[in-house]
């Protein structure tokens, strides 16, 4: 892969400091991969990209049905103990008890496995830890309480494969315990009757990127195999399995891919009255999968959700519950078949889900102004770590994602609590950790775990708990593994770019083309595209979150301009004229019509941008006394005035240096006005602060 790091002169504009890293791009191969099956050139090299390059390996990704997977009891050597173990349970009518999590995952397999467990005539019941009070997993609390109610198996689901001392303590009070998880394996596994972790089996295995869902749901359609009641229970337990893995950033290959194709056409049919009804308070609309067929496959045209629609609509509005409130009011929601309870636990997810983006800006806003006022020295610290009182730990989480985003180094972020120990209070830090690709941010905490009270997580995200005392300690321990690892060219948000593309070939044949390659998210991201040296024609704010809404066009031999939105980048508005931009398709529908629009992932300026001069601009709107005008630099004769354009059509045309304008509908008919009285001079350097000039 190419990689360039734009350097951006001070006279320029702020753009997103960032790195591209550009496959290497294959014409012949691709265009002969195109033609055999069937596929534009473009998503023939991103097919290259992603390591498939013959027939065969196409015939798979795109129809993985057609694959033969091995039986989960031959890649789990702890499963059929666990089957054993829940039928024995069943058959004496022992208390069962799960202990879930609060996040997306944890909650959609706290509800899979009640659902399956019930249909099988289980006595069960379910516990999830507090997040304000206890933090993440299994704890004593929750088995000494399981084991006052006369719970002779606990089931743990999205967690437990770190407990050893809970776990320990339930085997010693005579409680079973078999661990669904699929987090990173400590040094010491829980001296538990049965562990399900991917993390324990080999890792070609397809069943390798399950997520804490899709260890249960392998367990949930196991046991209704073994014991020969698997009617009716395969699709409700897909949708959850699709809902979850999907929202818990699990990678979407192997059984994954599978699984998930299956349930994202169910989804919008839903037979869970919880999943209708968080569809319709979301707002998500399925889309017709109009995508071509490949290899004479007899693609089914029938509606169906994309990762997307979860991973952006759905997953926040559950996961927001965990991070602020009751997770009860996700299980219930996810578990009831009473409609009207239904939406009206949807509505609450809905409230719950506005009340977590506002904390989410409030927090990213403070903890920007801190890292800003700190002036530190990433580069050498190769590390973010930021503290700070008030904040709510529930969604610290996001925000330190879009510290990631936005500084390019992993984030460790926290606020600091009090936690009694007899009757005294002690200071203490909770918090999340955010990595980029080069650092492993489980094996980051691990390298600190003699600072931590508590901590877990992967390698992508963790969290952590420790004393206050020790948060500098923390950081000079966490420098030293970031640098370790990371090298000062790593320090820069990556954006990864599959293919070359002209404005001209970006239509709603090669987005339906896309569809194919679904579902696209993590290890198989959707195709990024990249068009050099476009021009951005006309651009404005929209929205609360900062987003910018633009027309890029290019000339060539044929002349194209496409819209585009470029989400929360209001801090690098306006944009420059002329840049270099990576994206991604996204679909418009608008009065009927639907579009293609690019939803922009990268910005630079073209290899051979003028350094000399800041550049020109297009039309641009602003707003001013709570009106909207648009401006521009037009030529006049030889200069380039400032022309200004009000809703009615109006505009004002001023040259460099003069204090006289024309204002009018036209130039003919257009009077002068003194441009130095004080709401002229004040509408004009709001526009040229609109400009950037």
């Amino acid at each position: 892969m190419q990689e360039r790091t734009t350097s951006v002169p001070p006279h320029f504009h702020r753009l997103p400091n960032q790195r591209w890293q550009i496959y290497s791009p294959q014409p012949q191969q691709a265009e002969q991969f195109a033609t055999e099956i069937g596929l534009s050139p473009l998503l023939a090299q991103v097919l290259i990209n992603r390591g498939i390059d013959s027939l065969k390996e196409v015939q798979g990704f795109i129809e993985p049905e057609s694959l033969v997977l091995p039986a989960p009891m031959d890649e789990f050597p702890d499963l059929a103990t666990s089957v054993k173990l829940l039928r024995e349970a069943i058959s004496r009518g022992e208390k069962i008890a799960i202990c879930g999590d609060y996040d997306a995952d944890g909650m959609t397999s706290t509800a899979l496995l009640l659902r399956a467990l019930r249909l099988l005539g289980a006595n069960v019941d379910y516990a999830i830890p507090s997040r304000m009070r206890e933090g993440y997993g299994i704890n004593d609390r929750i088995v000494e309480e399981f084991h006052s109610e006369g719970v002779a198996l606990i089931l743990t689901v999205d967690n437990g494969i770190a407990a050893y001392g809970p776990v320990a303590r339930a085997r010693e009070l005579g409680v079973k315990v078999i661990i669904t998880d699929h987090h990173d394996l400590p040094p010491k596994l829980p001296p538990a009757d049965a562990i399900l972790n991917p993390k324990l089996i080999a890792e070609p295995s397809p069943y390798r990127g399950l997520a804490g869902v899709g260890v249960a749901y392998v367990l949930a359609i196991t046991l209704a195999q073994d014991m020969q009641k698997l009617g009716g229970l395969v699709n409700p337990l897909l949708e959850l399995f699709t809902l979850g893995t999907i929202a818990d950033l699990a990678p979407l290959t192997g059984v994954n891919r599978r699984w998930v194709k299956r349930g994202l056409r169910l989804l919008p049919h839903s037979q869970l009255a919880g999943i209708q009804a968080l569809i319709q308070v979301a707002g998500v609309q399925p889309g017709s999968a109009e995508s071509l067929p490949l290899l004479n496959s007899k693609s089914q045209a029938s509606n169906t959700l994309k990762p997307e629609d979860i991973g952006f609509r759905l997953g926040p509005r559950i996961n927001a519950v965990g991070r602020l409130a009751d997770p009860q009011i996700v299980i219930e929601l996810l578990t009831t078949d009473d409609r009207e309870l239904a939406l009206k636990n949807a509505m609450q997810c809905e409230q719950i889900n506005q009340r977590r983006q506002e904390l989410c800006q409030e927090i990213e806003q403070e903890a920007i102004a801190w890292c800003e006022k700190s002036e530190l020295d990433l580069q050498q610290e190769r590390v973010l770590v930021v503290v700070q009182p008030g904040w709510h730990h529930g969604v610290i989480g996001i925000v330190a994602s879009r510290l990631v985003e936005r500084y390019g180094v992993p984030v460790f972020i926290g606020t600091f609590e009090d936690e009694a120990v007899g009757a005294v209070a002690h200071k203490i830090i909770r918090g999340s950790a955010r990595g980029i690709p080069e650092f492993n941010v489980f094996d980051g905490l691990n390298f600190c775990a003699d600072l931590l009270t508590k901590f877990g997580g992967h390698k992508a995200a963790g969290g952590f708990s420790m004393p206050a005392q020790n948060l500098e300690q923390f950081r000079n321990q966490l420098s030293i593994f970031a640098n370790q690892c990371l090298q000062p060219e790593h320090l820069k948000p990556l954006v990864s770019v599959d293919v070359r593309a002209d404005l001209a070939e970006i239509n709603l044949d090669l987005y339906r083309q896309i569809d194919a390659l679904e579902p696209c998210g993590i290890e198989n991201k959707a195709p990024v595209f990249w068009t050099p040296n476009v021009c951005i024609t006309e651009q404005k704010i929209v929205g609360k979150g900062g987003h910018v809404k633009l027309t890029a066009t290019q000339d060539g031999n044929v002349s194209a301009s496409v819209k585009a939105i470029a989400w929360r980048w209001g801090e690098y508005f306006p944009l420059p004229r002329r840049v270099d931009i990576a994206y991604r398709l996204r679909e418009n529908s608008f009065n009927g019509k639907t579009s293609v629009e690019l939803e922009l992932l990268g910005v630079r300026l073209p290899a051979n941008a003028a350094s000399s001069r800041p550049p020109m601009f297009g039309k641009v709107e602003f707003d001013y006394c709570d009106r909207t005008y648009s401006c521009s630099l037009s030529p006049a004769g030889s200069i380039e005035e400032l022309r200004i354009r009000n809703s009615q059509g109006q505009v004002l045309a001023v040259a460099p240096g003069q204090n006289i304008g024309l204002l009018g509908n036209s130039r003919k008919d257009a009077r002068e006005v003194d441009v130095s009285l004080p709401f002229f001079e004040n509408l004009i350097q709001t526009a040229k602060h609109a400009l950037g000039i």
